[in-house]
């Protein structure tokens, strides 16, 4: 291996007019496939021109005709793989944090990534019956941090803990990269690195954070990512930390990722990117040319046409030196060596997945068991659910999210979708009548007086009403944050009206960020939190209301009681308030909050040793089959630096018959008790007294112990 590395570094380091003289040696190494990778990646960069490298840095660039190398590699499939024809469609991202479930994480990226294969292997058969032709390269997961309930993308991430994201990102990161040794099956790209959940004025916004705040909150989730789930790309925030933007921040891209974690993939600037150095961030005081050379220097290695257009210029001004750039073209080749681009097509372990895997009854199945997991009960005051059927003549079910499904930017389009009002349909039966009236919109405007009226007198005249209340793209999206937690238009004035005339009355919510609603919690006796739901939602959501599914989601963000008790958009030290970790007053629902039909009791609390290993025993202790999320939180020493009331450093969601018993164990290795210290610029494990606390959610600790560091 030494002289391969040895030959690698002479051609990062060779000049540029050396790359003629190699297109004469005999075959192309790059295209033997019994040699190393890095020994092929070095071949071909030597063959390469100028304009070619810039080329394939260029996300959208045109095929390099030389060798036959396309440029656009790339796709998105955040929840369901992005095509031009329908694709398996999952719950949103926050839907699937609630579920608590790696290994149900792990399955559905497993899904996503047979179905891109599938897609990519289909158009290499057939590229005239296959359609759009996409890449192996997909940006996904969105791993931001869900500081803030105001930021509009919130459904695309995993919540406001970076222990449970980590935990999450690494099993999605694996499901989607595959397991074979040499192959990729698809190659993951990190969203948003880093400090990036506001969406007001992005392109040109500085997030104030400090030192020690940026490590022990903002990055381990992303170092999980990169050093345990392997992720082969990043993709660059459009914002600045500290007053340096994220495009051209060589500490964040090269200090801290490449040398620190040492990641070998590669970092690729958000969508216009370089853009918004010149237009945003310097307010067009910055050339293109600058802006390039000083994103690919800082390690941003993969771009848009700007890199294409204007490297070459960069490198002759001596703006950009010959072995970044050729540092940069290797990490992009290396990934797609990886993915076997350039080996014969049969060789790929990958390539035998057939196109028709893509919607099929057991991709739809997962779909179906992501969005039953993901369903949270909030409430269920009087036991209202689950409901007997056979006690059911008329069900009304009402409200404007009760009859459609969301969508958000980065997943495709599913086959077919099962809504709110199907779901119940199809598992209530032919024997009950259903009643259905949207009663108003998500957002006000239309028939709000007649429309709640109307669906009051539904509800008036059923066994039950089930109310499904929430928001949409209009809401919270991509580019728009939330300008309310509460509900929107007259959705609370929907449900006060259905509730005055049917006591037994079900508010579904489905939205992405929390919503803060005291009235609803005061008032409504049962509440279910089911979330933008996936093409199978409909049948999730019935099937928990009429007990054939016992709930156990549990939530990945605080529901504040109030507007009031949120710090602002721009604070970044999440001590001030933000979060399980730092709140300072009660809370509408705690992180990690989720009920069930049944009872679990905790006993025979453990914690000793090093790395520290902590055990528990559940019993179910009632008449249900149900599942539980046993959480275990640590109360770190006291300190004279801001330090959580909590931190989550373990959780197992368990399996249990009426009756049965199981143990639960976590092992926290040291690093997961370390603080950033500023003055060493180092982790440094806190030596004292910590509590260790197991439960049922951040508020609902069952069983408490102490060990000393």
């Amino acid at each position: 291996m030494k002289h391969i590395r040895s030959l690698l570094a002479a051609l990062l380091l060779a000049p540029l007019t050396a790359v003629h003289a190699a297109d004469v040696r005999g075959a192309d190494l790059f295209r033997d496939s019994s040699q190393p990778v890095d020994v092929r990646v070095a071949d071909l960069l030597s063959r390469l021109t100028l304009e070619e490298k810039a080329t394939l840095l260029d996300h959208k660039g045109p095929t390099v005709q030389r060798f036959g190398i396309r440029s656009d590699q790339w796709n998105q499939c955040l929840n369901g793989v992005k095509w031009d024809r329908p694709t398996t469609l999952f719950p949103t991202c926050i839907a699937m944090a609630a579920t608590w479930d790696t290994n149900l994480v792990h399955e559905v990226a497993t899904v996503l990534s047979d179905e891109a294969r599938a897609i990519y292997n289909g158009w290499h058969l057939n590229p005239n019956e296959a359609g759009e032709h996409k890449g192996l390269i997909y940006r996904a997961p969105v791993i931001n941090i869900g500081r803030n309930p105001y930021w509009g993308r919130n459904h695309e991430a995993w919540g406001e803990d970076p222990f449970l994201t980590g935990n999450m990102a690494v099993a999605y990161v694996r499901g989607l990269q595959g397991d074979d040794p040499r192959y990729l099956k698809i190659a993951a790209t990190l969203k948003h690195y880093a400090v990036n959940n506001v969406e007001a004025d992005r392109t040109a916004l500085n997030a104030s954070v400090p030192e020690a705040m940026l490590r022990d909150y903002w990055l381990p989730h992303f170092r999980d990512a990169v050093v345990d789930g392997n992720a082969q790309s990043l993709m660059a925030s459009y914002n600045a930390i500290n007053g340096t933007p994220n495009n051209i921040n060589h500490w964040l891209l090269t200090d801290v990722l490449k040398n620190e974690w040492r990641h070998e993939g590669f970092v690729v600037s958000d969508l216009g990117g370089v853009r918004t150095m010149v237009a945003g961030h310097s307010k067009g005081t910055m050339t293109y040319v600058d802006a390039v050379a000083q994103s690919v220097m800082a390690g941003c290695d993969f771009s848009d046409k700007e890199y294409r257009e204007n490297i070459p210029t960069a490198v002759r001004e001596g703006k950009l030196t010959e072995a970044r750039l050729n540092d940069a073209v290797s990490r992009v080749l290396r990934v797609r060596f990886r993915l076997g681009e350039f080996d014969p097509f049969d060789a790929v372990p990958y390539s035998k997945i057939a196109p028709n895997v893509v919607c099929s009854a057991e991709h739809r199945d997962v779909a179906l068991k992501a969005a039953r997991e993901s369903i949270v009960l909030l409430q269920n005051r009087d036991q209202l659910l689950p409901l007997d059927k056979s006690k059911l003549k008329r069900i009304a079910v009402l409200g404007p999210m009760s009859n459609r499904l969301v969508l958000n930017n980065y997943n495709g389009q599913p086959d077919a979708i099962i809504t709110a009002l199907q779901g119940i349909r199809d598992r209530a039966g032919k024997d009950v009548e259903l009643l259905h009236d949207d009663g108003c919109n998500v957002t006000g405007g239309g028939r709000e007086d007649t429309g709640i009226a109307h669906a009051a007198d539904l509800a008036r005249g059923a066994d039950v009403a089930i109310v499904c209340v929430g928001t949409d793209g209009r809401v919270e999206h991509e580019g728009r944050d939330r300008i309310t937690l509460g509900l929107t238009g007259a959705q609370e004035e929907l449900v006060k009206a259905v509730l005055a005339a049917n006591p037994r009355t079900v508010v579904v919510q489905m939205s992405a960020g929390p919503l803060t609603v005291p009235w609803l919690k005061a008032n409504v006796p049962t509440m279910l939190q089911a979330w933008w739901s996936g093409e199978e939602g409909g049948h999730a959501l019935a099937d928990v209301l009429f007990g054939e599914v016992n709930p156990a989601g549990r939530l990945p963000h605080t529901v504040y009681a109030g507007e009031a008790q949120v710090p602002p958009q721009d604070e970044y030290d999440i001590s001030q308030g933000f979060t399980y970790m730092y709140l300072k007053s009660e809370p509408l629902y705690a992180f990690g909050h989720g009920l069930s039909y049944t009872r679990f009791e905790y006993a025979g609390l453990e914690a000793s040793g090093t790395p520290l290993t902590v055990t528990a025993t559940i019993k179910n202790t009632g008449t249900l089959a149900g599942d539980e999320v046993a959480q275990l939180y640590l109360v770190p020493p006291k300190s004279d630096a801001a330090r959580p009331r909590l931190m989550l450093r373990g959780f197992q969601r368990v399996s249990l018959q009426p009756g049965e018993s199981k143990q639960v164990r976590f092992t926290v290795p040291d690093e997961r008790l370390a603080f950033w210290n500023t003055e060493t610029k180092h982790f440094d494990v806190q030596r004292g007294a910590w509590g260790v606390n197991v439960g049922a959610s951040s508020s609902d600790i069952r069983l408490q112990a102490r060990f000393i560091k």
